[in-house]
């Protein structure tokens, strides 16, 4: 297994991994890429767009010192989707983001894997009460961050499309 060379931290859920890329990881990437699924943050893409969002999520953490993890599942070893602040160019600031694969939604593990990657970055990231841009018509993120006692802030609009900001609640570190 081929990793890249920058220091991620590696975090872990009773059920999660969350770790750096490697270049196994891209066909889970590209699949979820090019699926439906991913309508809510900037697909169906092209295989292509594909590996630049992948090469992109690998040097968000060179140039930010921080972003998105691959989610493994412990059990199993299977990518099981991305997690991570991430403070793109147009972004308003940091957003904790997350991405979901088709075989492990509903059972949690979006839950698990948003609370470890938001209490690190509050902890070692300097990055507390972050944001979350999502669809109104993503009821399963929706969800998510109501479950993760966010705050609907504001309706927005990012990269030309209408979102809502979630405010995570502060982990109180200083």
């Amino acid at each position: 297994m081929t990793t890249v060379p920058v220091t991620i931290p590696r975090l872990e859920t009773e059920d999660l991994i969350l770790r750096g890329y490697c270049e196994q990881d891209f066909e889970a990437i590209a699949a979820f890429g090019a699926s439906e699924r991913s309508q809510f943050v900037g697909g169906p893409m092209t295989r292509w767009d594909c590996w630049r969002a992948f090469m992109a999520g690998i040097g968000h953490w060179i140039l930010r010192g921080y972003g998105m993890w691959m989610i493994e599942h412990r059990h199993t070893g299977a990518v099981a989707g991305r997690v991570g602040m991430i403070y793109n160019d147009g972004w308003d600031e940091p957003e904790l983001g997350w991405h979901i694969y088709d075989a492990f939604e509903g059972r949690g593990l979006a839950y698990q894997a948003c609370i470890a990657a938001r209490t690190h970055a509050a902890r070692h990231m300097d990055l507390d009460g972050v944001i979350s841009y999502v669809s109104d018509k993503n009821e399963r993120s929706l969800r998510l961050a109501r479950r993760l006692n966010c705050t609907h802030e504001r309706d927005a609009m990012l990269l030309g499309q209408p979102c809502q900001v979630w405010r995570h609640p502060k982990e109180g570190v200083t």
